[in-house]
């Protein structure tokens, strides 16, 4: 009869098991490590300057005795919001501003698209070379291009002014229609390289056997564009349309230094950016330049959230 023997002791250290609550919070905190230094500059950079803004605004500066004495601020609630709801020249430069970036986007956007759809057909070393060549203006600072384009447009020095009257004819570049089209011409300069980049890489990401289908089923490249590159890039030209949107509620460098050579057709209150400008450092009113700045936010976060909301469901 076999005798059963008892099997050996391990030996060595006990296995130490780490539970896997304590093993998730030691990856939370390694996350968070890594994120700190863009969570502490989100703070000092976008939340405590909205903080201080609304702080300021429900401020106001009056003057003491007759009005002759020294001004000093005084809290005032929301009052300076009140204001701004019915101040019609901050108003006008927003629906101005909404107005002109709708014509202006529109037309950047479709440009964009049409470059990206031309170089999408093209070989990979040509592309290359398109690509680097129109992403030159969006390389360059937003004051340098300003003063290039305020050179071009200046009736003194402009190269084109100057070839146009050797040649019998007159141009004018602002006053009326001219001021939105000299500004719009600036911005579309600008802006077409960096959105056909973002346009030219979502075609770049779709499958190639959708163009092969189409051309099996006897598309031309015209239609292969338009019936099948373009509904599959819907995302990116909504959000191209809703960055740029933002873009231009927040117009301020260009028309500010354009204004140089044409204050006639630039007022100081253009763009909304240019209102609190004017408001915050000509008439040093900072409190309702605060509250201006705060209601811009707003509704440029509205019309963005509505404007990305409404295309998407209209593409989808």
């Amino acid at each position: 009869m076999p005798t059963l023997t008892r099997p050996p002791a391990a030996t060595g250290s006990p296995v130490r098991r780490t539970s896997p609550r304590r093993t998730g919070r030691r990856g939370a905190y390694k996350g968070l490590l890594f994120a700190l230094p863009f969570l502490v500059g989100f703070l000092l950079t976008y939340v405590l300057p909205i903080v201080y803004a609304f702080n300021e605004s429900l401020h106001e500066k009056k003057g003491t005795g007759l009005g002759f004495g020294p001004t000093r601020v005084v809290f005032t609630g929301f009052a300076n919001f009140a204001s701004v709801l019915t101040d019609n020249a901050f108003w006008a430069s927003m629906l101005r501003t909404l107005f002109f970036g709708a014509a202006q986007i529109a037309v950047m956007l479709g440009i964009s698209l049409v470059l990206a759809l031309l170089l999408d057909g093209v070989a990979a070393r040509a592309v290359r070379f398109f690509r680097a060549g129109l992403l030159i203006p969006y390389v360059i600072p937003t004051v340098v291009s300003a003063l290039m384009w305020l050179f071009l447009y200046s009736p003194t020095g402009s190269p084109i002014i100057d070839l146009a009257n050797r040649a019998g004819t007159d141009i004018e570049f602002f006053g009326g229609l001219n001021t939105y089209l000299s500004l719009g011409n600036l911005l579309t300069w600008q802006g077409i390289g960096f959105n056909m980049i973002l346009i030219s890489a979502s075609l770049q990401a779709l499958p190639r056997e959708l163009y092969e289908a189409a051309r099996l089923d006897g598309a031309r490249e015209w239609r292969i564009a338009w019936s099948v590159k373009v509904p599959n890039i819907t995302g990116i030209l909504v959000l191209t349309g809703m960055f740029s949107l933002i873009g231009r509620l927040q117009l301020f460098a260009e028309p500010l230094l354009l204004r140089q050579i044409a204050p006639e057709s630039i007022n100081t209150d253009f763009t909304p950016m240019m209102e609190i400008y004017d408001k915050a450092f000509k008439t040093g009113n900072y409190q309702y330049a605060a509250a201006e700045s705060l209601v811009l936010a707003v509704v440029t976060g509205i019309l963005a959230f509505v404007f990305y909301h409404v295309t998407n469901r209209k593409m989808s």
